[in-house]
């Protein structure tokens, strides 16, 4: 297998995400869990999605596991390789996108990194460098309550600058505008003045593509699905990969119960549990009690199991930003989000056991924990449920399970529903 692109992503609903955006630009995509295994046996593909659950662990760890995904896809052919972030640049002045970026660019030996996060698509964009999300900076987004990573600075020259050691710039939109060879004249330039990363101006889809066929000339990239999209887009205009129907059956039906999972504390996230009482049974932990012992996941599972055979539940453990707060005074950020994080894959796993084969998950690190505590070691890339989020069929030790992996901003309102009827 000679892969075409490479991507290491740091979380698994990005990761999905990219993998679903890789897929409908005609790249045959496989998403794994973790680097492979040597044993992984996995389709001939033109792009692998190394998923990471990286974003909030302790940088040089992170470094670390990126690195050894760098090591793998780069073994299997890999001249590009994009570090896939979150279309927000979740993150704090610790890391982990700048410690990670400087570690991939400098084992390539590129001079300067092309950086955006933005996807007109999904309403992320940047200008003059600073990040907007719909109509609003970052700053003033519902991100700068987020319960890990708050952010509360939009322009990301200033965010990059405080956790990479690289002089980082600016490609301005008025560049960008004027395609791929301005942007990489505009990228030489800041190299020759001794920066070693810019932020990339894009607004428009097109932006996308012309910052896709400059990303190419070089050996790694830092972004979103966006610029995942003018990269897959970019291989298939150059002829380097003729796009593909990916025919690997990754929405083939699957029997089983149904279930819906939901760890994030998103107002997207909270408002699609409240439809979904509309429809299907829902029942919301209470997240001290969590935290107390396994009594509430085993409440959980009780009252799933009384209702499966009727049809999918959902059970949720988010909360919104002000108790959210309140929890984490009373136990520490990464404690409370960790213990619960733990006890909605107590709660998946249960769920498995009980014989649960579509499986949905909102939320970025409790789909992370869920995941990782199956086992499985990828995923076959199927059908659109929302923008960003494809169905996955699990491969390897997973097999014989649907599911979907959810950032908690992703999705409409009726999201479970949608996601569940295209499951079914």
């Amino acid at each position: 297998m000679t892969l075409k692109l490479g991507c290491i992503a740091d979380d698994y609903t990005g990761a999905s995400d990219l993998a679903n955006t890789l897929t409908r630009a005609g790249l045959r995509t496989v998403q794994t869990i973790g680097v492979p295994a040597a044993d992984l046996a996995l389709p001939e593909v033109d792009a692998v999605v190394v998923s990471l659950k990286s974003r909030s662990i302790e940088a040089s760890l992170a470094v670390t596991r990126s690195r050894e995904a760098d090591k793998w896809l780069r073994a299997r052919g890999a001249r590009h390789v994009l570090f896939k972030i979150c279309s927000t640049f979740d993150s704090t002045d610790a890391g982990n996108i700048g410690p990670v970026m400087d570690a991939l660019a400098g084992d390539a030996g590129d001079a300067i990194v092309l950086v955006t996060p933005a996807f007109p698509e999904t309403k992320r964009t940047v200008y003059q460098g600073n990040l907007f999300v719909g109509a609003v900076p970052l700053n003033e987004s519902p991100l700068k309550d987020h319960p890990l990573n708050p952010m509360h600075d939009a322009n990301l020259v200033r965010v990059l600058a405080r956790q990479s050691h690289r002089k980082i710039g600016l490609v301005d939109l008025a560049t960008v505008v004027h395609g791929p060879e301005a942007i990489g004249h505009r990228l030489q330039e800041l190299a020759g003045q001794g920066t070693g990363a810019a932020i990339v101006d894009a607004v428009f889809d097109a932006d996308l593509t012309a910052i896709g066929a400059a990303a190419l000339k070089s050996r790694v990239s830092v972004g979103a699905s966006g610029i995942g999209l003018g990269l897959a887009r970019a291989l298939v205009e150059a002829g380097h990969v003729h796009s593909h129907a990916f025919a690997h059956h990754a929405d083939a039906p699957v029997g089983g119960a149904a279930a819906c999972l939901a760890g994030s504390c998103s107002q997207a996230t909270l408002q699609q549990i409240a439809e979904a009482e509309r429809v299907m049974p829902v029942l919301r932990l209470d997240a001290e009690a969590l935290l107390g012992g396994r009594d509430e996941t085993q409440r959980a599972l009780g009252w799933a199991l009384e209702r499966l055979a009727q049809g999918p539940v959902l059970i949720a453990s988010s909360a919104t930003p002000d108790q959210v707060g309140v929890l984490q005074a009373r136990h520490g950020r990464e404690a409370a989000g960790h213990a619960v994080e733990q006890a909605m894959a107590d709660v998946a796993e249960g769920l498995i056991r009980a014989g649960v084969r579509r499986l949905i998950v909102a939320g970025g690190e409790t789909s992370g924990a869920v995941v990782d505590r199956l086992t499985i070691p990828g995923f076959l890339v199927g059908p659109e449920i929302a923008a960003g989020v494809p169905v996955l069929r699990a491969i390897g030790a997973g097999g014989g399970m649907l599911l979907a992996l959810k950032s908690g901003n992703f999705g409409g309102p009726q999201f479970f529903a949608d996601a569940l009827e295209l499951m079914r």
